[in-house]
């Protein structure tokens, strides 16, 4: 695999690594032989494991949940509780990753979580585990998350030369979609061989995989710089400076508003498709293109992964964003199950490598030193769109769209002779309005200067993910 050519502003490699520990001698990504890129290697592979043993427990949870309450509410709740505490709580996470040792913040996030999934086993093995245990396990299990995620995407800019950053996001992203792909099949022999608890006992295993590097291998601390000292010692700073960085950052704040928009429309999708399918066919149809969308994530995380992106990755999130949008166009447009596959592979296959171009982007123009607090206020916006997607999918399906092509319906004889008329319609209507919107906002970033020439007129800051090893 060549390396991605060096982008403007960055230091031609190879260069003289900094001090750091050496690590497993793994070759997965080039430059295996840099010791802080075979710490990540390492590191990475762990979290990787956990992904899938967090996949595991929460497809297996979620359908124990709903096998005891015969209630989509209390689910939807579960839900809330996995998402709201990180979304409150990452200000105050984001300056304490900053001022703590990460890996030390991963490893005890790690082991809270791992806490939490053994005690959801003991009390499910003595009969005694209840709804909301679940909810009260899953928040925590939500706050030991909104410390790891910050502490694990800013390590990684500690870890890896910024030329690489598009393929290791690329290896996390696969993580992810594997997660998709073999969570619901393992899940569910799991459970009906050996039991629920089997499942969580296996996700505690996948923990203990994720903490054994990060217990021998170290993570570069960052260099402070002149932001971070101006700063110290003032909470309220502490507290706000991830936005206040944004927002003196028009290109960053552009690419924060983009994606809080675009987090509204994989949210519909996510929650819009099984009843999509289900209006016009089965249980085993909707398998089927749910094993084909996971597959297109699979895909896009291998392709990032082997290939790093495109030198502008900003230009990655435009292409491939429109890619997506177009996706849902053509899963729309007809009631063809062909061409919905086709539609729903698109759009997937685009998904993690919109993700890696984005991240690998932010990590290489924050400073590290600030990474946490950054990312963490970066998280609270663009997914705080995400509950309000889940609030208006089905008055938007139910009460609006369905009933303009239902037959008879206002739009049954213009729209209707364009897409079809029926069960569903009106849900592909709408997935073809929100492929038309995103283009829109795609366009309109792309149109703004300082969005579009983002890792040009930016320096890569001192201290950043822009130093480049060999």
């Amino acid at each position: 695999m060549t390396p991605a050519a060096p982008e403007r502003g960055e230091p031609p490699a190879p260069v003289t690594p900094p001090e750091a520990s050496g690590g497993v001698a793994v070759a997965v990504l080039p430059g295996g032989g840099d010791p802080p890129l075979k710490s990540f290697i390492a590191i990475g592979l762990g979290q990787v494991v956990s992904l899938l043993g967090t996949g595991l427990s929460q497809f297996a949870v979620g359908v124990w949940l709903y096998q005891q309450t015969q209630s989509i509410s209390q689910y939807a709740l579960m839900t809330l509780c996995y998402m709201l505490p990180a979304l409150l709580i990452s200000p105050l996470a984001g300056a304490l990753v900053d001022r703590w040792d990460r890996r030390w913040v991963m490893i005890s996030s790690d082991s809270v979580a791992a806490l939490g999934t053994l005690v959801m086993a003991a009390l499910f093995a003595g009969g005694a585990l209840r709804p909301w245990h679940l909810y009260l396990i899953v928040s925590v299990s939500s706050l030991a998350r909104a410390f790891q995620a910050p502490a694990f995407a800013a390590a990684m800019t500690s870890l890896v030369p910024s030329r690489m950053l598009g393929r290791a996001n690329g290896l996390m992203q696969l993580g992810e979609a594997a997660s998709h792909v073999l969570a619901p099949v393992s899940a569910g022999a799991l459970i009906s061989t050996l039991g629920l608890w089997a499942v969580l006992l296996a996700d505690f295993g996948t923990f203990l995989v994720a903490l054994v590097p990060l217990l021998l291998l170290r993570i570069p601390a960052p260099v402070p710089s002149a932001r971070e000292q101006r700063t110290e010692g003032s909470r309220w700073d502490e507290l706000t400076l991830g936005l206040r960085y944004i927002s003196g950052r028009d290109g960053l704040m552009g690419l924060l508003i983009l994606f809080a928009f675009l987090n509204v429309t994989l949210a519909l999708v996510e929650v819009l498709v099984p009843a999509f399918i289900l209006k016009s066919s089965d249980a085993a149809t909707l398998g089927r293109v749910s094993s084909i969308a996971a597959l297109g994530m699979v895909c896009g995380s291998l392709l990032m992964m082997v290939w790093g992106g495109p030198r502008r990755r900003v230009m990655g999130i435009f292409g491939f964003g429109a890619v997506m949008a177009l996706g849902l166009v053509v899963a729309g447009a007809r009631p063809s199950m062909p061409l919905i596959m086709a539609g729903g592979f698109c759009f997937f296959f685009c998904v993690p490598l919109i993700s890696s171009c984005n991240q690998a982007l932010w990590q290489a123009k924050v400073a590290q030193d600030v990474q946490g607090r950054v990312f963490a206020a970066r998280s609270v916006v663009s997914y705080a769109t995400i509950p309000v997607a889940y609030g208006l999918a089905g008055p938007l399906a139910d009460d609006l769209f369905e009933p303009l092509l239902a037959p008879g319906g206002a739009l049954s004889g213009g729209v209707g002779r364009l897409i079809g008329v029926g069960e569903g319609r009106g849900i592909a209507l709408l997935f073809i309005l929100m492929g038309l919107l995103c283009l829109g906002g795609l366009l309109a970033a792309f149109l703004h200067p300082r969005v579009r020439r983002v890792e040009l007129e930016l320096p890569d800051p001192p201290g950043g993910a822009g130093v480049d090893r060999a």
